[in-house]
């Protein structure tokens, strides 16, 4: 297990194993980060239901972007342009979660309440790991994403409650988003994931990362009175 801290200085005299692993985190990190705003800003900035939810939806935005622009500069520290995925479009963004449009506001409500508690994940594999430069982007950054997931599973909330019609929307974007959502760790099996363990990057499998967030998620959607989706129904990582 590889335990020392890594700058930025130190970087090509790396292995190149730990080298290709940091630039494809970098990568997808910052395609990450600029696919949501991608995905919602069109149709609900325009169409949010109060001047106070348009606010939301864009600092949501402009918060997103400035996370893209704090991955980016690390990964230019490296040598590394990732310029590319600000006018990649969503259909080949790396993450499939990223690759549609959201248009509604169950959907942009579900999006918040799992896929940015998704993002809180992913940045909290980075604490306290061997790559030095992350770790002052952290704090920031987490504080941000727990915003949006409250935000989001607040709206979410509120549009179960109305029940009826409102709720059975909520319930078909919650199906859609789940699975979504436990894909995004990856593989179960996957070595790179390992590997990633391995020299400190991150500090979970995938495995036991989509275990941790379906223990979170599961009681927090039945605690809205939703049906917790099946697991397996349409998954492409198993």
């Amino acid at each position: 297990m590889f335990n020392d801290k890594v700058q930025a200085k130190d970087f090509e005299k790396m292995d190149a194993k730990y080298r290709d692993l940091l630039q494809r985190l970098l990568t997808i990190q910052s395609d990450c980060e600029i696919g949501g705003p991608h995905l919602y800003v069109d149709k609900m900035l325009p169409g949010a239901p109060t001047k106070l939810d348009q606010l939301i939806v864009a600092r949501t935005a402009a918060e997103e972007i400035d996370h893209y622009r704090k991955f980016a500069r690390v990964a230019g520290d490296i040598g590394l342009d990732v310029s590319f995925v600000l006018s990649q479009p969503n259909q080949k963004r790396y993450v499939e979660a990223f690759r549609g449009s959201i248009t509604t506001r169950e959907d942009f409500a579900v999006f918040g309440f799992l896929i940015d508690r998704i993002g809180h994940y992913q940045l909290d594999e980075f604490v306290g790991g061997s790559y030095a430069p992350l770790e002052p982007l952290l704090p920031d950054i987490i504080q941000e994403e727990l915003g949006h997931i409250d935000y989001g599973a607040t709206k979410t909330r509120e549009l179960a409650e109305k029940g009826d019609e409102s709720r059975e929307k909520v319930q078909k974007a919650l199906d859609y988003w789940y699975v979504k959502a436990l894909d995004m760790f990856g593989r179960s099996e996957s070595k790179r994931s390992e590997r990633f363990c391995y020299w400190g990057i991150k500090r979970r499998t995938n495995t036991q990362a989509r275990a941790e967030y379906i223990k979170e998620v599961n009681p927090l959607i039945e605690e809205m009175g939703l049906r917790v989706p099946d697991p397996l129904k349409g998954r492409m990582y198993l």
